[in-house]
């Protein structure tokens, strides 16, 4: 059994902002792997899905020892993300997508910690999320992806039409204050938070971008304040480095406002280089110790 498990599809991105622009893999998958690459004591595995011609990514991944467990698709899906000059916001083109995980596709999974990082709303069923609630796993969930479709090429917002029936099977639930707005129809992230645990999610993880996160668990809230950057050059994947680094930590067994301001270092460090996080957890612990909070 492995510490931690990713399940999700690699990405084409395509990055504009105000300084750049560039093409790249990407995905939750992608930026979780490369950021748990770099940590010791962790024994990791991703389960990707993707097209033939994009067969490089895989094995660069597995260069920087990381392991891969594949599945051929017709089409990579290829996201087109476009920041502005406030990196808390994107617009996003989708012009391909790959297909949906299924149950025979999980057979070979075995984690202490299994994250779903969800793009897109067909990404994994219900029975998927349930599935995992009969195994011996935490099972992790980021929401964005089930909150947003595709029409043409345009990512539309979206409810989660079963998201009764699956967050009560889902452990840790990481979601951005406009997801869990979507999900509960509450703004004020207590009362939202409340709504989720209702509703079985034992562990509400809110990331605010530069005014930090939250984490809800057993009617306790920890509030983490983000660290400041040295620079804000590419927010593609903190959100997934975010969760890289929290998953990571807790799988050591340690306390929730530990794993969270870890958690904070490492996307404060990510924002501040286009492409998945390449520092070191010496360069993480560096900034945790420092005096840059914002």
């Amino acid at each position: 059994m492995t510490d931690i498990c990713c399940i999700g599809h690699i990405t084409r991105d395509r990055i504009v902002t105000p300084q750049f622009s560039t093409e790249l893999y990407g995905g939750t998958s992608f930026y979780f792997s490369y950021a748990l690459s770099r940590f010791p004591d962790v024994d990791y595995r991703l389960l990707t899905m993707l097209a033939h011609d994009d067969m490089t990514a895989v094995a660069d991944m597995r260069a920087a020892g990381i392991s891969v467990d594949v599945i051929e698709s017709e089409h990579t899906v290829f996201f087109e993300n476009k920041y502005g000059d406030n990196m808390n916001n994107r617009k996003q083109r989708v012009l391909a997508k790959s297909n949906p995980f299924t149950e025979r596709d999980l057979s070979n999974v075995s984690a202490r910690f299994v994250h779903l990082g969800s793009l897109l709303a067909d990404d994994f069923s219900t029975d998927i999320i349930r599935y995992f609630a009969g195994r011996d796993c935490v099972l992790s969930v980021d929401a964005q992806g089930f909150l947003r479709y595709v029409s043409g090429e345009s990512v539309l917002p979206c409810d989660w039409t079963d998201k009764r029936q699956a967050l009560q099977y889902v452990d840790i639930l990481k979601v951005n204050e406009h997801e869990i707005e979507s999900l509960t129809g509450f703004a004020d992230c207590d009362r939202a938070a409340q709504v989720l645990a209702q509703w079985g999610v034992k562990e509400i993880l809110i990331t605010l971008g530069s005014y930090g996160s939250r984490i809800y668990r057993d009617g306790a809230k920890h509030e983490i304040r983000a660290f400041r950057p040295q620079a804000i050059v590419d927010a593609t994947g903190c959100g997934d480095t975010y969760m890289a680094g929290y998953l990571y930590m807790r799988s050591l067994g340690k306390p929730i406002p530990q794993c969270a301001r870890f958690a904070a270092a490492i996307a404060a460090l990510k924002i501040a280089k286009s492409g998945p996080f390449c520092g070191s957890i010496s360069d993480v612990l560096t900034l945790m110790n420092s005096e840059t909070n914002l």
